[in-house]
């Protein structure tokens, strides 16, 4: 083998493997507890009609995974959206003006989510161009995706897309259309709910209350409504174009909310701007 052919194959290995890197989008290392796969997430229905459509297919989009099953129950959230231990409450409301098309928290016990909150803010998606159907479908698929432990594919606005409603996008229904999870999504998923977790075992195989999970007793403020962005705690990302940030409320102890936001356009390109 020639030296120029020796160093074209370590490029195309190379290559091949930065791709696959870049292509593992978890969210840390964070995911549900079970014993047995697939098992079933509820979603909590605090949604109104203009968005129980939407809920109703990213349920059976994301229920096409070979690990997890969803299911959409009545709704058991308090205050602007908190959560009981153990499920996800989807909601939807005026939020106000305030730069967010969608939110998704987890609150976590060590490495486990024990439960876990979208939020989807009417007050732009009462308006040009946040009211069109590709945009709730999307902003809806995606942030129920981040509560199963999923980050996003690529986190730029305006290149092409990927056909994955994890990846960030100014063109919804494309092409290619954004408004489906894609094969990698599943695959990742299966990677990620690879192992078993044992019941009640503490420690980081646990299945419980969140105590069972870090051996202690979560502080009170770690079931609070995290209402606003001036309780998300410090931001700790965000992505190169703005589009999306990540925000931690540490409690100690193994115990923190994170917040993951989608930002509209306009506050996505400012904060791309600094």
């Amino acid at each position: 083998m020639t030296l120029r052919r020796f160093l074209a194959a370590l490029f195309t290995i190379a290559l091949a493997l930065t791709t696959v890197a870049s292509a593992d989008h978890s969210w840390g290392n964070y995911h549900w507890s079970r014993t047995g796969n697939p098992f079933v997430v509820v979603l909590g229905d605090n949604v109104d009609s203009r968005w129980d459509g939407w809920l109703g297919e990213a349920s059976n989009d994301w229920s096409a995974s070979t690990v997890l099953d969803t299911t959409i129950a009545g709704g058991q959230a308090k205050g602007n959206c908190k959560p009981p231990d153990g499920r996800v409450e989807v909601c939807n409301a005026n939020y106000g003006f305030n730069g967010w098309l969608g939110v998704a928290q987890i609150w976590v016990s060590g490495d486990h989510i024990v439960k876990a909150a979208v939020k989807l803010n009417d007050s732009y998606h009462d308006l040009a161009p946040y009211n069109e159907p590709a945009w709730r479908d999307l902003v809806m698929c995606q942030e129920v995706g981040h509560v199963f432990g999923l980050d996003h594919q690529d986190e730029a606005f305006d290149n092409g897309n990927l056909g994955t409603c994890m990846d960030y996008t100014n063109d919804p229904d494309g092409p290619l259309s954004n408004l489906q999870p894609n094969q990698h999504d599943y695959e990742l998923l299966a990677d990620i709910y690879s192992h078993l977790d044992e019941a009640g075992g503490g420690g980081n195989d646990c299945k419980g209350p969140p105590r069972l999970c870090s051996g202690s007793q979560p502080p009170p403020a770690f079931g609070m409504d995290l209402a606003g962005i001036g309780q998300w705690g410090r931001r700790v990302a965000t992505s190169r174009d703005g589009g999306q940030s990540l925000f931690v409320q540490d409690f100690g102890n193994g115990y923190r909310v994170f917040t993951h936001v989608t930002w509209t356009l306009d506050v996505a390109g400012n904060l791309a701007a600094r």
